[in-house]
């Protein structure tokens, strides 16, 4: 059965323009993709090739020499690309010769001149056919569904930058996390740049309990309006989130300021003890502050910041239960084992009543804080990724700094972390160290049993197995967060699970 199609078609008015599109396809690329480039000599197909392989390895100047007499040549870009040019082709099963299959599984794939072996192309490969119009060019593309959804989306992004002032501005993938989320890197000639959030709004996924999907249960955003919302709130109070000077939220757009390069990381990875302290501080000043629950950034825009409650804790906890439970013991997890699990979680619950409650980021940790150098006072840490912010115990967010996810935290640095957090509130006001360490461990176990799910789930679910090299720290941190006398009830059942 042929998959559907979509035909569109662009103009090409001069050579800026079809470097511009080389950068817009190569954001909408992913492995398995094949392009067809077709056209008389001299319409350009080898120039929108070379545009989108120097946009893939984020190198405007790198040196892509036409594959006219070696046929095939390789780049090792973000996703691997092999670029053929099959004009010298002698039989169409050379191409087997040349890796073609194998290039196809690991890679996108660029062809010219691929009706020399036009029975042998994919037949869900995607189709460009360039031609004269006028002074210059235009261009046929003839794709899949899913491609031409990516590619609409990428050409979207593109007239929002130019709406915003943005025209002509470079586009380089920055990074992508484990949501639908995307961030690139977008420059001015002039050398400015900024950040763009491309995040669609999140499809509700099946309901799984009161008719309600996980990210719901959980209050995970679901658009672009809270991450606004919250840097609102959070600029407003005197602290280091990025201005928003473009924003599309319909469309999940965001042109955000670019808070710097340097993290709380030195070059090889390890943790900056100055830094994370100072990231400490910082949120003991934060949790000083009284934040508003409702947060309105447009007449007809409000984001009402969700309250943390047992029943989002409770359903985060269970991807335990749900992924990573039967991950290492290759069954499902029984009823009844299930039942007491939650059962002793609801006592912990019952201890947090009267935590202390302030504005919860959510995923302060390594990779969503900036260290700005030149900067002091609060503007020094700066704070991004906080979308999913809600109302909670404020411990939350100190378990996340000292029990970072994605880097060992050693116990020391971890207690250095902590005391600086306490002393820092005991010396801003009335602090409770005592109901807070409490509720430490107790959001520090549960931040770690859920992304101990969420990173199994990540490789069973969604393919992605790089995360399950975090597990055995995240087992590590459980156990420091177990052994607080008042998690005593929780020790046989994480013992029974394997962790400790």
């Amino acid at each position: 059965m042929i998959p559907e199609r979509v035909l569109l078609t662009l103009d090409l008015p001069d050579e800026q323009a079809s470097n511009q599109l080389g950068e817009d396809i190569a954001a909408a690329l992913r492995i398995a993709d094949v392009l067809l480039l077709s056209g008389d000599l001299g319409m350009g197909k080898s120039t929108l090739a070379r545009a989108i392989i120097r946009a893939m390895a984020g190198n405007p100047e790198l040196e892509v020499p036409s594959p006219t007499f070696t046929l095939v040549q390789a780049y090792p870009t973000r996703v691997p690309i092999q670029h053929y040019d099959l004009y010298r082709l002698g039989a169409p099963d050379e191409l087997e010769e040349l890796g073609f299959s194998e290039a196809i599984r690991d890679g996108a794939v660029l062809v010219e001149w691929p009706e020399r072996a036009a029975e042998d192309m994919p037949k869900d490969a995607v189709r460009l056919s360039l031609s004269e119009k006028g002074q210059g060019r235009t261009v046929s593309i003839d794709a899949p569904v899913d491609f031409a959804e990516r590619l609409q989306r990428s050409l979207l992004i593109r007239r929002f930058l130019d709406d915003a002032g943005w025209q002509h501005a470079s586009r380089n993938f920055l990074v992508g996390d484990a949501s639908t989320r995307a961030y690139e890197s977008v420059c001015r000639s002039d050398g400015t740049a900024m950040i763009l959030m491309n995040a669609p709004r999140r499809p509700d996924g099946p309901p799984i309990r009161d008719g309600k999907p996980y990210s719901r249960i959980a209050h995970l955003a679901e658009s672009v309006t809270p991450f606004v919302a919250i840097a609102k709130v959070l600029r407003d109070a005197g602290f280091a989130a990025p201005q928003i000077p473009a924003a599309d939220l319909d469309n999940g757009l965001l042109l955000v300021e670019n808070l710097g390069t340097q993290g709380v990381l030195d070059a090889h990875g390890i943790p900056i003890a100055e830094r994370y302290i100072a990231s400490a501080e910082l949120l003991a000043r934060m949790h000083m502050h009284q934040w508003p629950q409702r947060i309105e950034i447009a007449p007809d825009a409000v984001h009402v910041v969700p309250a943390y409650d047992r029943v989002a804790m409770a359903i985060e906890i269970e991807l335990l239960t749900d992924w990573y439970l039967p991950y290492v013991t290759g069954t499902p997890t029984g009823d009844e084992d299930r039942a007491e699990f939650a059962h002793v979680w609801e006592q912990m619950f019952d201890l947090l009543d009267d935590a202390e409650k302030t504005l919860v980021l959510r995923d302060y940790h390594s990779p969503n804080i900036i260290w700005r150098e030149d900067r002091r006072g609060d503007d020094r840490v700066g704070i991004i990724d906080f979308q999913d912010a809600v109302i909670g115990p404020a411990a939350y967010d100190v378990a996340s700094l000292a029990m970072d996810a994605r880097v060992t935290i050693s116990p020391e640095l971890e207690a250095a972390a902590v005391d600086a957090y306490c002393a820092t509130r005991a010396r801003l006001g009335v602090f409770d160290r005592e109901q807070f360490e409490t509720a430490y461990a107790i959001m520090a176990a549960q931040r770690n049993t859920k992304i101990i799910g969420i990173f199994v789930r990540l490789d069973q679910r969604d393919g992605k197995p790089a995360y399950l090299k975090h597990l055995p720290r995240i087992r590590e941190y459980l156990s420091r967060a177990l052994a607080h006398p008042r998690l005593a009830p929780l020790v046989p059942i994480y013992r029974k699970a394997g962790i400790l």
